[in-house]
C-alpha cells in the first residue's frame, strides 16, 4: 500500500503524519477504496471532532469533512460510485448539513424531512458518512490524549482564568448568566477579540461569530479592546461575523447560515448573546410552556452539534428571574436562570456572574464536569475584562 499521508487539523494547526505500513495499533483498520485510483486503503482514525478532518493519500487530498465528499466515495466489492449526487448534497447543505459530522450525528427522521431526497438515498448517505466518522468506542486513554489537546480561550483576567483553568473551553457550551449589568456581553465583547490571538498567547487564532439578540453588540468595544493587545482594529472587526436575531425562529435560522461559514474558514468563537430573551416574549404562559422549552431544547442542541463538528467555544449568555417567596421576606428575592432544566442540562459549563463595588464582578462557576466550583473577582474596564486592581 505504501506511505499514507494523514491530514488532520487540530484547530488552526495542519499536521502532516506519513506512516508506512505496518500502521501502529491506536489505528483501527477500516476497508476504505480511494476514488479513481483503485487502491485499497485500510485506515481509519480513532479521533472525534474536532480534531479529525481528513484522510489523505500522498497523491491527492480529500476533506472528509465537507459533505461533498461523499459524492467521492466508491463501493469497496463494485469499484461503482456511491450513487450520491451533488444535487442530492445541496439540499443537505440547504438545510444546514455541510459536513459528513452533521449528517452522521443527525437521527434518520431528521434526515427523512429533507424535500427531494428518497428513504434509499438517506440511508444510502448515512451508510457513506458511518465510514468515515468514527461513531463506535474509544478507549480512555485515547480520549484522554484527545481532550489534551483541547484549547481554551482566554478571557486575560489571570484570577478568571484560573478558576477556569485556563479560559473557556471549546469544543462545549458555556452559559453565563447573571442581572443586568453583571457584565455578560463586555465579557463576550472581550472573548471576540481574544480568540483571535495566537494560540501562545491563549487565543484560538480563529475568528468569532456573534448571534445579538438583545442589541447591545458595540464594534467600538472590539476597537478599544484590540487597542490593549496590540492588534490591527480593523483586522478584529472583519474577523467577527455579526447577525441580529428578531425572533426565536429566525434565531434557529442563523445557526443554518453559521455552519456553511464555518465549512469555508475557522472560527474558535461562537456567542449568542442572550440565548433566552426572544424565549420570554415569544412564547406566554403555562399554555406554551412545552412548546417554548420544546424550541429552546432544539436550538440548544443545534449549537452543541456545531461545537462538536467545528470545535468551536460556543458561549451563550442567559437572562434571570427574581423567585419571590415567603422566605423572600427575610433574605431578599433569590434569582435563577431562565430555561429550566433545559437550560441546565444542555449547557457544559455553567457560570454565574454578580455585580460587586464600582466595576468589579465577582464571577462563580455553578456547574462543570472538570471544574470546582469556585469564585474569581475581575473587572470591567476600557480595555475590556481585566484583573482588579487593588
Amino acid at each position: 500500500m505504501g506511505c499514507l499521508q494523514l491530514c488532520l487539523h487540530v484547530h488552526s494547526f495542519y499536521i502532516e503524519l506519513h506512516i508506512s505500513t505496518p500502521l501502529p495499533s491506536c489505528i483501527d483498520m477500516r476497508d476504505w477504496w480511494h476514488e479513481d485510483r483503485g487502491m485499497h486503503i485500510s485506515v481509519k482514525i480513532h479521533c472525534y471532532a474536532p480534531f479529525l478532518l481528513s484522510v489523505a493519500t500522498n497523491e491527492e487530498s480529500a476533506n472528509f469533512r465537507n459533505l461533498d465528499s461523499l459524492v467521492q466515495i466508491k463501493n469497496r466489492d463494485t469499484n461503482r460510485a456511491s450513487g450520491i449526487a451533488s444535487l442530492d448534497i445541496k439540499k443537505f447543505k440547504d438545510v444546514g448539513l455541510c459536513t459528513v459530522e452533521s449528517v452522521a450525528y443527525s437521527p434518520r427522521k431528521e434526515l427523512l424531512q429533507i424535500k427531494g431526497i428518497s428513504e434509499a438515498k438517506v440511508d444510502k448517505i448515512i451508510e457513506a458518512a458511518s465510514k468515515l466518522i468514527p461513531l463506535g468506542f474509544t478507549s480512555a486513554s485515547q480520549l484522554h490524549a484527545q481532550r489534551l489537546e483541547i484549547i481554551q480561550i482566554t478571557s486575560r483576567s489571570r484570577e478568571l482564568d484560573k478558576v477556569l483553568e485556563g479560559g473557556i473551553e471549546t469544543g462545549s457550551i458555556t452559559e453565563i448568566y447573571g442581572e443586568f449589568r453583571s457584565g455578560k456581553t463586555q465579557l463576550c465583547h472581550t472573548l471576540c477579540v481574544t480568540c483571535q490571538l495566537p494560540l501562545d498567547q491563549g487565543g484560538g487564532e480563529g475568528k468569532a461569530m456573534y448571534i445579538d439578540v438583545e442589541g447591545t453588540f458595540r464594534p467600538q468595544r472590539l476597537l478599544q479592546i484590540a487597542d490593549r493587545f496590540g492588534l490591527n482594529g480593523a483586522d478584529v472587526l472583519e474577523n467577527v461575523a455579526y447577525a441580529r436575531a428578531y425572533n426565536t425562529d429566525h434565531q434557529s435560522r442563523l445557526l443554518l447560515e453559521t455552519a456553511s461559514m464555518m465549512v469555508e474558514t475557522r472560527f474558535a468563537l461562537m456567542i449568542v448573546d442572550s440565548a433566552t430573551a426572544l424565549y420570554r416574549t415569544d412564547f406566554s404562559g403555562r399554555g406554551e410552556l412545552s412548546a417554548r422549552q420544546m424550541h429552546l431544547a432544539k436550538f440548544l442542541r443545534s449549537l452543541q452539534k456545531l461545537a462538536d463538528e467545528f470545535g468551536v467555544a460556543v458561549v451563550i449568555t442567559n437572562q434571570v428571574v427574581a423567585q419571590v417567596d415567603g422566605s423572600a421576606i427575610f433574605v431578599g428575592p433569590q434569582i435563577k436562570p431562565i430555561g429550566g432544566n433545559i437550560m441546565a442540562h444542555a449547557s457544559t459549563t455553567r457560570l454565574a456572574l454578580r455585580k460587586e463595588r464600582g466595576d468589579e464582578r465577582i464571577c462563580k462557576v455553578i456547574s462543570s464536569p472538570c471544574l470546582a466550583e469556585a469564585e474569581a473577582r475581575f473587572q470591567i474596564s476600557a480595555e475590556g475584562v481585566t484583573d482588579v486592581k487593588d
